[in-house]
């Protein structure tokens, strides 16, 4: 056997859902770019699950079946208020939301096709409701009602503030939507194939990869952007600041990727709605420093920045709290793990790989009064 740590190239299994070739990423062949441009995020949701576009009475038929499953039961909104709410993170307090609207789904451990993907259904209605009722009961705030005659993108930015957003919100957040929706074998959607490989259930499977999302190596790097620029507090401190870190070897989040050498091919989308949310908001001096500090770190490491860095300016000018960063990738995320769930059901074979044993020979057991 051969070790590789990391899985680092290694073909674990084949897919038809999304590719990364040659810095390229697309979803059932079509270009990341393409679609950030011109996609709706229902479109990609049914890319994804289908492996083709709809035609406007598909699309019709998925945008009625998630706004007509995106409440949660009243039960999941009396457990936030439980919850010690100035400890908990919002991926903690999403991990478990999860998991508990599998008590409430009584097809949840029904393992049928059908029955599977109608989980699907629920789950991507439900999880901008989650999310975004979780972040106002913590603030004392009653939850939103979902609206069923808003985009997807445009419901979740209205429960979250209780104000519909403007047509620059709601096109920015919905390319935020597409150009996370899913990424290959990224380390949540790899955890999720693993659980559901046991043939465990939709919910179980989810559950598993949000908690592997919540990891600051993975979906945490953009509230850790975030939360460097909040440090950093002006475009004069850039420079002093990221070379100090780079000078002890510290790690600056938001740059450089297992899988991309040239460059992640989303992050330049979300780059260009910074800029333009920034200044709309009279906040330039976000950009001018992730800018400045995209000039630091590439020159100095060649190591350009992934969706992870321009994301974190995005969704702050777009007034959403930092801790819902990794929250808001799940909810766009929920689509690529779900259509990984429903293919690997669909061919299944248990995930078993295996470790190289690096510990002691063979030893002899000795009695506990012999023992030194």
């Amino acid at each position: 056997m051969t070790v590789t740590r990391g899985l680092e190239g290694v073909v674990a299994t084949e897919s038809s859902i999304s590719s990364i070739i040659d810095d390229t990423l697309t979803y059932v062949g079509y270009n990341i770019d393409d679609l950030a441009d011109n996609a709706s995020f229902e479109e990609v949701v049914y890319l994804l699950w289908h492996r083709r576009l709809p035609n406007s009475l598909e699309l019709a038929e998925l945008k009625t079946q998630l706004a007509e499953n995106a409440e949660i039961p009243q039960e999941v909104l009396d457990h936030f208020k439980m919850y010690p709410i100035d400890k908990v993170h919002p991926m903690a307090a999403l991990r478990t939301a999860i998991s508990m609207l599998g008590l409430y789904d009584e097809e949840a451990d029904v393992m049928d096709a059908e029955a599977n993907y109608r989980k699907a259904i629920r789950l991507q209605a439900k999880v901008p409701t989650v999310v975004t009722s979780f972040a106002r009961i913590r603030k004392g705030l009653e939850p939103v009602a979902p609206r069923k005659d808003l985009s997807f993108a445009a419901n979740f930015l209205y429960m979250l503030s209780g104000k519909e957003p403007d047509a620059i919100a709601e096109e920015a957040f919905n390319k935020a939507l597409v150009l996370h929706a899913d990424h290959e074998l990224n380390a949540s959607t790899f955890t999720s194939r693993v659980c559901v490989a046991t043939l465990s259930d939709v919910y179980s499977g989810i559950t598993a990869a949000i908690g592997a999302l919540k990891g600051p190596l993975h979906g945490g790097a953009n509230e850790a952007v975030m939360k460097m620029l909040t440090e950093i507090g002006s475009i004069d401190r850039v420079d002093s600041y990221i070379n100090e870190k780079l000078a002890n070897k510290e790690k600056i989040m938001g740059f450089g990727h297992r899988v991309y050498r040239k460059g992640d091919p989303r992050a330049k989308h979300l780059k260009v709605m910074s800029e333009k949310l920034t200044r709309l908001t009279g906040e330039p001096q976000w950009y001018e420093m992730s800018t400045r500090i995209e000039e630091i770190v590439t020159g100095q490491k060649n190591l350009p920045p992934n969706v992870d860095f321009y994301s974190a300016s995005v969704y702050h000018s777009l007034g959403i709290d930092h801790d819902l960063f990794t929250p808001i990738f799940a909810v766009s995320r929920m689509s690529g793990w779900l259509a990984h769930i429903l293919e690997q059901y669909s061919n299944n074979r248990l995930i078993r790989p295996r470790a190289e044993y690096v510990g002691p020979g063979m030893q002899k057991y000795v009695p506990i009064e012999q023992r030194g």
